[in-house]
């Protein structure tokens, strides 16, 4: 397992992509976790998110989701360095 933990529901429109093969290959130390439920039922029906590291990442897009979840990403490495 990573040492960042990307958590994204199987509802929401992330699911619909490669998350996994995509933030996994850009980022090694990154494990990405799809879920049953992550219980934002409200949330995952108006918009794209995700968890990193238990902070909630989201975006009205799927293009924006990924932009901010790499983000994230990068700064929850950055103390790690």
């Amino acid at each position: 397992m990573g040492i960042v933990v990307v958590d994204v529901c199987q509802s929401n429109r992330l699911a619909t992509i490669d998350i996994e093969d995509m933030l996994e290959s850009e980022f090694p130390e990154v494990a990405v976790i799809i879920n049953d439920c992550l219980s934002f039922c409200g949330l995952c029906a108006r918009t794209c998110f995700a968890q990193v590291n238990g902070k909630i990442v989201h975006g009205k897009t799927i293009e924006e989701c990924l932009d901010k979840i790499r983000e994230a990403i990068k700064k929850e490495l950055a103390m790690y360095q």
